[in-house]
């Protein structure tokens, strides 16, 4: 059978790599007879067609291009030559005497044009914007210094950079900055996503991430990832083929699935009530809420499709007890956590040995940050899924914390040791599986850092998984659910702030927001 028409593999705009998966792939590549310079010749012209989109000629018509001495350099160095025959005033500045054979030659070229060099960075203050070819994949030690204080410099000018693969400076796995890096407003990544730009600590330095595909056969691309786990980024269809849509046309609530989400206490009752927007939102059949009984009647005057019951309370305000009327075996999913103070232990204490299918967020997390979480999350027999936040996460696995190269890898070790779904959740929420699956959702917001938008996410992430699961659909109802929740709870963000800025959304806007946002993303 023909290898090529055999594989199975994501679309390429899905696919994440390392340096050394995507270093593998090129040299497969070349070995089958694509030429370096071809590919290069390729991958400019790419970045010269966007950049012509985004910065015209004629109001944007000088552009100052760095230059490393590697095959980025290279990039760059065809970057320049094309848009100098398109009418640019191209300025290059390259502050280094020895280049890869291939980068010189370019460089060389561009000399027999007159095209003008500097020897500072200091010249392309005059600018109307700057390409960065400095340095791309593999860069493991700081800039050389001539280098790092031009980039220093111009990162404090106003002129925007876009940076061909990743900014200069930037480590391409764990997105850490090696001594100090171009601060971009555009990356252009190439070819396929790179592990450390989607990680959160790279994010103040990449501005608006772009993909630039250069054609890479997916074939090439599973024969060459075949014995690792893919790490994918979420897109668009990804997310939208793992929903419950479309409906069978003779649903009712007791087909659509029921979460019971137990939540709130005095000090926060808004949990509660965020919690069960999301869950609401998702679609799902029937809502049970449990809340102290002093918060019973706000929230079902806020929450009148949801069963709300209300239990004996602490002297505090927090749930002191599950109501007798609770039978697990009636619920698809529970979700317990958000606003329940850790004074409620017993309360997770009992819902752990569960036989349901539960979703563990907020203080469940602080209750089980305080024993022994490995121990009592490898006891259970149902599915788990997690959704820590960076702080819960190092309470919770410190050791996973600090030895793993990246947030997204801590959170793939964990999910593999106790056998769970887990979202870590950030700028680039991650989402793993215990079957080593990692998906890391790339197009998210800073309008989502407000408190209580996690709120939202746990109900809307239970209300997906809880008619995943009413469908016997049980090997990966917790992945997709996750995988949905997450891009449609980023995609709701964004559309907040695109009709308020980034100030503007706030978590009870982003509950009520989801249905709106998500028939947006459908209808495009």
């Amino acid at each position: 059978m023909n290898y090529q028409s055999s594989i199975s593999s994501p679309p390429v705009e899905q696919v994440v790599v390392t340096t050394r998966q995507m270093q593998m792939i090129e040299s497969a590549l070349f070995a089958a007879g694509m030429p370096v310079t071809a590919l290069m010749e390729k991958v400019a012209g790419k970045v010269v067609d966007w950049i012509i989109r985004q910065f015209p000629c004629d109001r944007a018509p000088a552009v100052g291009v760095i230059v490393g001495p590697g095959h980025n350099g290279g990039d760059a160095l065809v970057v320049a030559r094309e848009l100098y025959h398109r009418g640019y005033q191209v300025l290059v500045w390259c502050p280094f005497p020895k280049l890869k054979e291939l980068t010189a030659r370019h460089k060389a070229y561009l000399e027999f044009l007159n095209v003008p060099t500097t020897e500072s960075s200091a010249a392309f203050k005059a600018c109307n914007f700057i390409v960065d070819g400095g340095f791309g994949i593999g860069l493991t030690r700081p800039l050389p210094n001539d280098l790092a204080e031009g980039i220093n410099l111009l990162n404090a000018s106003a002129v925007p950079i876009v940076s061909i693969d990743l900014p200069s400076g930037l480590d391409s796995d764990t997105g850490a900055v090696q001594g100090t890096a171009v601060r971009a407003q555009h990356t252009l990544c190439l070819g396929l996503w790179k592990l450390g730009l989607l990680q959160d600590q790279a994010q103040p330095w990449i501005g608006q991430l772009h993909l630039i595909p250069f054609d890479i056969p997916a074939f090439a691309i599973q024969k060459t990832l075949a014995d690792s786990h893919l790490v994918q980024c979420i897109t668009a269809p990804s997310a939208i083929t793992r929903l419950p849509l479309p409906r069978s046309p003779i649903a009712h609530k007791y087909t659509a699935g029921h979460v019971l989400l137990i939540a709130g206490s005095r000090q926060y009752g808004g949990a509660a009530l965020l919690a069960g927007q999301g869950a609401l939102a998702s679609g799902v059949g029937m809502l049970t809420l449990v809340v102290p009984e002093s918060l019973r009647l706000m929230v079902l005057a806020q929450l009148p499709e949801a069963l709300v019951i209300g239990a004996s309370e602490t002297s505090s305000g927090a749930i002191a007890a599950i109501p007798d009327a609770i039978a697990w075996s009636t619920y698809d999913v529970i979700a317990c956590g958000p606003g329940l103070t850790v004074t409620a232990a017993p309360i997770v204490t009992a819902v752990l040995p569960c036989d349901r299918p539960i979703v563990l967020d907020a203080d469940a997390l602080n209750v089980l940050a305080q024993s022994d979480p490995q121990a009592l999350l490898s006891e259970r027999s149902a599915p788990t899924l997690l959704t820590p936040h960076p702080g819960e996460f190092r309470r919770l696995f410190p050791d996973a914390w600090e030895t793993a190269a990246t947030k997204s890898l801590a959170a793939k070790h964990v999910a593999q040791m106790v056998d769970c779904t887990l979202i870590l959740k950030g700028a680039m929420s991650a989402i793993a599986h215990a079957d080593g699956q990692l998906w890391i959702n790339q197009a998210s917001t800073p309008a989502l850092a407000r408190g209580g938008s996690g709120d939202v996410l746990t109900g809307l992430v239970a209300g997906l998984a809880a008619q995943k699961f009413q469908s016997k659909n049980v090997t990966n109802s917790f992945l997709d659910a996750a995988i949905a929740a997450v891009w449609w709870h980023a995609q709701a963000g964004r559309y907040l702030a695109a009709q308020g800025t980034e100030l503007g959304s706030a978590a009870s806007h982003l509950g009520r927001i989801l249905p709106t946002a998500l028939a947006n993303q459908l209808n495009h």
